[in-house]
């Protein structure tokens, strides 16, 4: 709340209580404003009018039209005007860039709040401060800035846990977490999102459980984990209408449903994002219905026109129009899988090679968030901590030596936190964490210079890519913790084998690289046939029996007889791959062998569960 010092009379009370009671309990609230507001209307209160307008304005920003919302919270704004209450005439104008934001003015709603931020902090109390913060993330969030976006959530979420008890750090595990997923990290979004709703137990805001529910939907089917989303679903359906409509996102749970094979399910989701999107949807909610209706074709048998209807929507809109990464990642792949089920192959590559441009451009962005964010962190808890300084300084001098002590003390940890996290954050943007290997980004960013150094030193490098044969077929029969647990174990293969000088990175999905400097494809492909030989040895305990016979398909290129630069190595690695899937996987094709009518590798058969009694 602001700073004004008023009598509090028995309105205002209310009207207070309701502003704590906002994210716990958000129907007493409502009824505690409506309460106050009757009451303060009548005896001419202002004060208490301004706090009970101001209720009921966030209410109406976040379940009405903008328009609506917004005329309360200008009446709010003009009665804490009249009252002298600066803190609150901040909150409304929070309130109402919220509004144009909802509108898509991201631009007016962050001219409205960057003006006020020194003012607010200074004034507003620890709820008031997040509600801030937060707004002026979301304008950044809105406008494709994950850096300021993320620097602002989490200053919001430090003050939001002072005020813990009035639940809007929920909120702000919500939105990080849909920030996070926008980004491509799924798994550190779902781990907010378990934050978040495991503290909703604790609070009577159904929309709020519904928001978090529905962003856990789209992490789970974004990992490709669709079936595991179903329990979220079913959970959303049960709850009030009210709360699982003004969640929205229909269009992601029907993708969930039918991808996970639920197709009655899907089909009923989808008729449901139909009538909630009758009127002009946003850019986002329009291709992902595109999309749930295409996916909704083909489990019907009808790729073809699932396909069309994507191809039909075609060239997508940029990213500045409102198409965010995520959606226009989603459309991409979904467009690339229904085109190799058509057949046409070649169109179906176009589409994943643009699709994975995409998921390397959300790397690199989410990388760069992370890390400005805590930069940025750092910035803003030294602002935060010479604004704490002016306010000791004006005590006596006697303590105000101590406690700037006491400050400069807690300053250094913060520092070296945020040092700490720095270093976390390099280390995790180069390091795959199921397989412990490097990622597909640290690929990129050492062939160049290794081939550089192959080159100039007159050496070859080679480069293998590998694609675990069947693997889907495992994830689908077992389930995706048994897949896990297969490509953990594939990683800590590699790692026994490799040379000091060898990088081993997960490339993406069951697919994986090596870089081998000083090795020609020739020698290159004996150590695969070894490391395979290996791999099918390996046995893995599962439901009913014991899983052998695993196998991969390897492709191998080395820079003195492929290529002369990093990409041209690369995709000559891959298409060797993909050689060696044609040909009957479980084999290793050499680049020279791929142009030559091909050198295939020692055959085993596929993968088999052994029961305990023999049979197959």
């Amino acid at each position: 709340m602001g700073t004004a010092r008023t009598r509090a009379s028995p309105a205002l009370r209310h009207a207070r209580h309701a502003w704590r009671l906002q994210y716990l309990d958000a129907a007493r609230a409502l009824a505690l404003a409506e309460r106050a507001l009757q009451s303060a209307a009548q005896d001419g209160d202002l004060p208490a009018q301004c706090w009970a307008r101001l209720v009921r304005g966030l209410h109406l920003m976040r379940t009405a039209p903008a328009a609506q919302a917004s005329r309360e919270l200008r009446a709010a704004q003009e009665a804490a005007l009249a009252c002298g209450d600066r803190g609150a005439q901040i909150l409304a104008e929070v309130g109402l860039a919220r509004c144009e934001l909802n509108s898509d003015r991201a631009q007016a709603a962050l001219a409205r709040l960057l003006p006020l931020r020194s003012e607010g902090l200074r004034l507003l109390r620890h709820l008031g401060r997040a509600m801030l913060l937060n707004g002026i993330a979301g304008c950044f969030s809105a406008l494709g800035d994950s850096a300021e976006a993320f620097a602002y959530m989490y200053q919001a979420l430090r003050e939001a846990r002072h005020a813990r008890r009035q639940g809007f750090d929920v909120v702000l595990y919500c939105n990080i977490a849909h920030e996070l997923c926008q980004l491509g990290d799924c798994e550190e979004a779902l781990r907010y999102l378990h934050e978040g709703l495991d503290r909703c137990d604790d609070l009577r805001n159904g929309r709020l459980r519904a928001t978090l529910l529905v962003n856990r939907i789209v992490c789970l089917t974004d990992l490709d984990r669709a079936r595991d989303a179903l329990p979220d679903i079913e959970q959303l359906l049960a709850l009030p209408a009210a709360d699982a409509s003004g969640a929205g996102g229909f269009e992601s749970m029907a993708i969930a449903a039918l991808r996970a094979g639920a197709r009655p399910l899907g089909d009923q989701l989808l008729e449901r994002a139909r009538r909630a999107r009758a009127d002009e949807p946003p850019v986002d909610a329009r291709h992902e219905l595109l999309v749930a209706q295409a996916e909704q074709a083909a489990a019907h048998g009808d790729p073809v026109q699932g396909a069309r209807l994507l191809a039909a929507a075609l060239p997508l809109p940029a990213t500045a129009d409102g198409l965010s990464l995520r959606v226009r990642c989603l459309f991409l792949h979904t467009h690339s899988e229904l085109l190799q089920r058509c057949g046409d192959d070649s169109a179906a590559l176009e589409a994943l090679r643009q699709g994975q441009q995409l998921h390397l451009e959300r790397a690199r962005l989410a990388l760069r968030a992370r890390s400005q964010a805590a930069s940025l962190q750092t910035e803003l808890l030294r602002l935060q901590r010479e604004r704490d300084g002016l306010e000791v300084r004006r005590r006596a001098a006697e303590r105000a030596r101590a406690q700037l002590a006491a400050i400069n003390r807690q300053l250094s940890q913060r520092v070296e936190e945020v040092q700490r996290l720095q270093a976390a954050l390099a280390e995790q943007a180069v390091r795959d964490f199921l397989t412990g290997l490097y990622n597909r980004r640290h690929l990129s960013e050492v062939l160049p210079s290794m081939l550089a150094l192959a080159n100039r030193n007159g050496e070859a490098l080679a480069v293998v890519v590998i694609d675990l044969d069947h693997f889907k077929a495992v994830n689908d029969r077992y389930g995706h913790a048994t897949g896990d647990r297969l490509l953990q174990a594939f990683g800590a293969l590699v790692r026994r084998n490799l040379r000091r000088s060898d990088i081993a990175c997960r490339y993406g999905g069951e697919e994986f690289c090596v870089l081998m400097p000083k090795t020609s494809a020739h020698a290159a492909r004996r150590k695969t046939d070894a490391l395979r030989r290996q791999w099918r040895e390996l046995r893995f305990e599962v439901d009913g029996g014991v899983l052998t016979g695993n196998s991969f398909s390897a492709g191998i290129a080395d820079s003195a007889t492929a290529a002369s630069t990093a990409d041209a190595l690369l995709k000559a690695a891959d298409d060797c791959a993909l050689d060696a899937k044609r040909r009957g996987r479980d084999q290793s094709v050499a680049f020279s062998a791929a142009r030559h009518a091909g050198v295939a590798g020692d055959r085993a058969p596929v993968a088999t569960l052994a029961t305990t009694d023999g049979a197959r």
